[in-house]
């Protein structure tokens, strides 16, 4: 085999090893979301199999060619079908719990992706002809490391921002397909085989999956029937419905937006304010309202235009800056009246960097001395689970005592605004007691 055709493979194999790593990361946000518990294990698990990738390979002793040929087909075949979006959509509709179906995606498609590309380089090391071991491996390991570092960036940093997460998918598996012809030295039967499974990658990345797909989310805009709604429709991001809109006269909006609205147009009485909404959803905070100027921040860059586009067809109204929200808040020199927290990756995930008391101390710096954070959380109705309380502890630890309203009582999950004032440092609070009751003193000092 030609030099130069060697190392490409290589080259291809560390390109799309890594590529189905970033991938699989993307695709699990949707369902699992994006924290240090789904994305370690799922870096664990891809090593892991691709250790045992490493140790078959060197145990192949015949047939080099023909082997990771084969191995490079299926590897094609896995990911172009099995880490489509329509796929991985079908795995956690069809499967409960969603730890379940993350297992099953991880162990059933990442993994033997892995392990199968894993076998590339200790195979094709016995090609080279090269008068030391040492120097035949570490140039296939400088390419196949070159080929991971490359895919890792043009995977994410170009193909998933201007073409989408589908066809980074598709890239990667057409990739492979071109390696398997090429170690099958463009066999008539080789080209045939390759053509159909690319053929099944392409149908999986191309048309079954509706939504429109970014680095960042998957958005779907959809009919919506609910209460007095006329021509109703629902912006999916990430397979959870993020904001309502409809035709009405004024439009119906989401519950917990027609809340917010109300608290700063009605109850506060907000003219001539500027209020910063970090998560931009479907820019419904500022439909319709010229009264105060809004400023949107999401980490989206494309989120404007999809939503103009597509959910509220017409332009959004206010300004929008395509930038982490908490990047954002800790760099901004501006103020503003009120702070609307609403960040989601996907159904009540938040990203764990905007939970921490660091990020809830950075939002009051971009507010006025009395400024309002408003924040929307999705937890238990009852706010008993750890998760419930120690989120509203660490804010509260920050802004001290905020207002929290369960706008869905009934329900197991529910919208939770949470309303806290910018001020001084807050301080502990003690408890009223029988033996030490100082309540009508204190009563006194509070007027």
């Amino acid at each position: 085999m030609p030099r130069f055709l060697l190392f490409a493979v290589v080259f291809i194999e560390g390109f799309c090893s890594l590529g189905a790593e970033v991938i699989a990361l993307r695709q699990i946000i949707p369902h699992m979301g994006s924290s240090i518990v789904v994305t370690a294990p799922t870096i664990g698990f891809f090593l892991l199999a691709l250790a045992l990738g490493y140790h078959a390979g060197g145990r192949v002793a015949a047939s080099y060619r023909a082997v990771v040929a084969s191995n490079f087909l299926l590897a094609a075949l896995l990911i172009g079908v099995g880490l489509s979006g329509a796929a991985v959509d079908l795995v956690f509709n069809a499967v409960n719990p969603p730890e379940i179906a993350y297992l099953l995606l991880i162990t059933g498609v990442l993994c033997p992706v892995a392990w199968l590309l894993g076998q590339t380089v200790p195979i094709l090391s016995n090609l080279l002809q090269l008068e030391r071991v040492g120097e035949a491996s570490g140039e296939a390991l400088y390419y196949s490391t070159l080929g991971s570092f490359l895919g890792s960036l043009s995977l994410s940093l170009v193909l998933m921002q201007w073409l989408g997460v589908s066809a980074a998918v598709a890239f990667c598996a057409l990739l492979l397909l071109a390696g398997h012809v090429l170690l099958c030295a463009r066999t008539w039967s080789a080209a045939l085989v390759a053509l159909l499974v690319g053929a099944a990658a392409v149908t999986a990345n191309a048309w079954l999956r509706p939504q429109i797909e970014t680095a960042y989310a998957s958005y779907l805009v959809e009919p919506a029937a609910y209460e007095g709604a006329i021509d109703g429709r629902a912006l999916r991001n990430n397979n959870s419905f993020a904001s309502l809109i409809d035709e009405s006269e004024p439009p119906r909006y989401a519950r917990y937006i027609r809340h917010i609205r109300g608290m700063l147009l009605d109850d506060l009485r907000f003219r001539g304010r500027r209020i910063l909404v970090l998560g931009a959803g479907g820019f419904t905070v500022s439909h319709g309202e010229p009264a105060n100027h809004y400023t949107y921040v999401d980490i989206d860059p494309a989120v404007r235009e999809i939503a103009e586009k597509h959910f509220l067809r017409e332009k959004a109204n206010g300004d929008f800056v395509a930038d982490d929200a908490r990047r954002f808040v800790v760099r901004s020199e501006q103020r503003f009246a009120a702070v609307i927290v609403d960040v989601y990756g996907a159904h009540s995930s938040i990203p764990g960097h905007l939970v921490t008391r660091e990020f809830w101390r950075a939002t009051r710096r971009v507010l006025d001395p009395q400024g309002l954070l408003i924040a929307n959380l999705i937890l238990d109705s009852a706010l008993a689970t750890p998760y419930a309380r120690n989120l509203l502890a660490t804010i509260e630890s920050v802004y001290g005592r905020c207002a929290v309203e369960v706008l869905q009582k009934r329900q197991v999950l529910a919208n939770v605004i949470v309303t806290c004032r910018n001020g001084d440092e807050p301080q502990a609070g003690q408890l009223f007691i029988d033996e030490r009751n100082r309540a009508d003193f204190d009563l006194a000092r509070s007027r």
